[in-house]
């Protein structure tokens, strides 16, 4: 017999599989289970450099919150200090949080300790961060387990199984014993939203949880969350820059700007008629999937032949190869001068292995790469670096791509001195200034240091040091995946300008489709290693001709 809850499950599951937008039913409580008052968050030390000014909303169960907003503009530091967890350089000056009626703030530390994870679950940006490399997925559930009730041995293993089935982990009980690096990204942020669910909380805070996860992840992910939300009456706060994620997923939308909430809205009336200039100007941020841009004919810059890129399996105590995973096998394209072609394709097929190849990072095991009609795949790392200042790379975690002790100008710099520009120091101070203006940073920014940024303003930097050397080609992997809407779209214009300005040609990895049309000549796809699909633009994205592409464009959000 199918109860009234799981019909009510299985009915929402088949709308939104037919891509049906329907209101989701109404809760059974009428009064928020969580409040904020007035919140006021501040430097330390410096209580009139306010972060949080004074914001105000509820959480309901059975519905779905959505903070949207800039990078800096006070979202994750409000879900931070929901949980007490803000950093030592921030405090709250004034206002409360109230969980079901009782003042977070009243409570103990050793008290706090029962409420998170067990109360109020989180769900953070970077999964693959945020779980312990050395332990298994299947003990990091059962850690907050034990941490929170009374399950232990064989009951406690159960457990650990049913909600990895529950979060759509395949082959859960193998899996179990798997490390997270053992994982795609998308199985790895399905672990951290097992461990979230774990104690049957009655919050789940989600903060960007779809960042960097391909369009048919993000769907996956979204549904289980919308899912969650209804079967388990789950009150969720989901922290997104991310526009068309918002009019699938949420009920309410909070839009926060500068550290102050400035319009609050039902969805559908929100994106119906946004008040905001602001809010405006975030939804009309969003990609135009109807303008391509022209193909001219130009000389090649980059020829890909044939490369296949193949690791080794190696097996038994003498380590013998008894197989391979072909990451990259046999594929051909080019790249003309002043081009960029946007290579597609879900986590796993390969796309960033290949432009690792062309970097000369990975070894390729057949076929041919040529640049500027030199072929480049067999030069030595020696004879690769005069070639350094002409390709360049804006990878996808600008974090791990900094030095933490090196300031934003040491790091900018850095590739203008080792690759020998033979600039003064008042022409590196002058083009650092530059850079950090047009990538929507301020000068003074240059003496700060990584940890002191969003993952949007990082990932800005990233961008600014590879713009610093006046690359001929630069091979951008997810330069984009972190950054809000209205600054995505900065920075995908400013990558336009310098294409038109220099000539520069882009190899641009991406899994959001609904950038293409704006930055790219031609789209490659990729999948399990092989291209599916190869030409303009606007015939692979309006006239797909393959399945797989067909899923892939089906998958990105779109606000109709």
């Amino acid at each position: 017999m199918i109860h009234g809850q799981q019909m009510v499950v299985i009915m929402i599951s088949e709308l939104m599989e037919t891509g049906i937008q329907q209101p989701r039913p109404m809760s059974d409580h009428k009064t928020a289970i969580l409040t904020v008052r007035d919140l006021k968050v501040s430097l330390k030390g410096d209580s009139s450099n306010e972060i949080i000014k004074g914001i105000d909303f509820d959480l309901v169960p059975g519905k779905i919150i959505a903070l949207v907003g800039e990078s800096g503009s006070g979202k994750s530091i409000s879900s931070l200090a929901i949980m007490r967890l803000l950093p030592d350089a921030l405090k709250i000056t004034s206002g409360d949080i109230r969980f079901k009626n009782e003042s977070l703030f009243s409570l103990t530390e050793k008290q706090m300790q029962s409420i998170r994870g067990r109360k109020v679950a989180m769900i953070f940006q970077d999964a693959l961060s945020s779980l312990n490399p050395v332990q298994t997925v299947g003990e990091q559930i059962a850690e907050t387990l034990e941490l929170h009730t009374r399950l232990r041995g064989e009951k406690l293993s159960h457990r650990v199984i049913e909600l990895m089935n529950e979060v759509g982990i395949p082959d859960s009980e193998t899996r179990a014993s798997w490390y997270p690096h053992q994982m795609s990204g998308g199985q790895q942020q399905r672990i951290m939203i097992a461990i979230a669910l774990a104690c049957e909380p009655d919050i789940l805070i989600a903060d960007e949880p779809t960042t960097a996860l391909d369009v048919t992840i993000q769907k996956q992910i979204l549904k289980l969350i919308t899912d969650l939300t209804i079967s388990r009456n789950l009150a969720v706060l989901l922290i997104t820059h991310d526009m068309g994620v918002v009019y699938h997923t949420a009920d309410t939308v909070y839009v926060m700007y500068q550290g102050e909430i400035i319009e609050k809205d039902e969805k559908y009336d929100f994106f119906k008629n946004p008040k905001q200039a602001y809010s405006k100007e975030l939804i009309n941020s969003l990609p135009d999937l109807k303008r391509f841009l022209s193909l001219e004919n130009k000389a090649p810059l980059l020829e890909v032949r044939n490369t296949k890129v193949y690791f080794p399996i190696q097996k038994g105590l003498f380590q013998r190869v008894t197989g391979y995973v072909k990451a990259v096998d046999g594929i051909s394209f080019e790249i003309k001068q002043g081009e960029t072609l946007a290579l597609v394709g879900e986590s796993g097929s390969g796309k960033s292995t290949i432009g690792r190849a062309i970097l000369n990072l990975e070894n390729a095991t057949g076929g041919e790469i040529w640049f500027c009609g030199r072929r480049i795949d067999r030069l030595s790392r020696k004879s690769m670096l005069p070639l350094r200042k002409d390709i360049q790379v804006i990878f996808q975690n600008p974090y791990s791509s900094m030095n933490p002790r090196m300031t934003v100008e040491q790091i900018i710099k850095e590739g203008m001195i080792s690759l020998k520009l033979n600039l003064t120091n008042t022409e590196m101070d002058e083009r650092i200034s530059e850079l950090l203006l047009r990538v929507k940073l301020e000068k003074e920014h240059r003496h700060r240091y990584p940890h002191e940024f969003s993952g949007g303003q990082r990932q800005r930097i990233a961008i600014a040091r590879a713009l610093a050397v006046e690359p001929k080609l630069i091979i951008c992997d997810e330069p984009t995946s972190a950054l809000d809407v209205s600054v995505r779209a900065q920075v995908l214009e400013l990558l336009k300008e310098l294409q038109d300005s220099f000539g520069v040609s882009y190899l641009f990895i991406t899994h959001d489709l609904s950038l293409v049309p704006h930055i790219a000549h031609k789209v490659a796809v990729m999948q399990n290693g092989k291209l599916v699909e190869y030409g303009k633009a606007e015939d692979i994205m309006t006239i797909p001709k393959e399945n797989y592409t067909k899923n892939l464009l089906s998958a990105v959000p779109k606000i109709q």
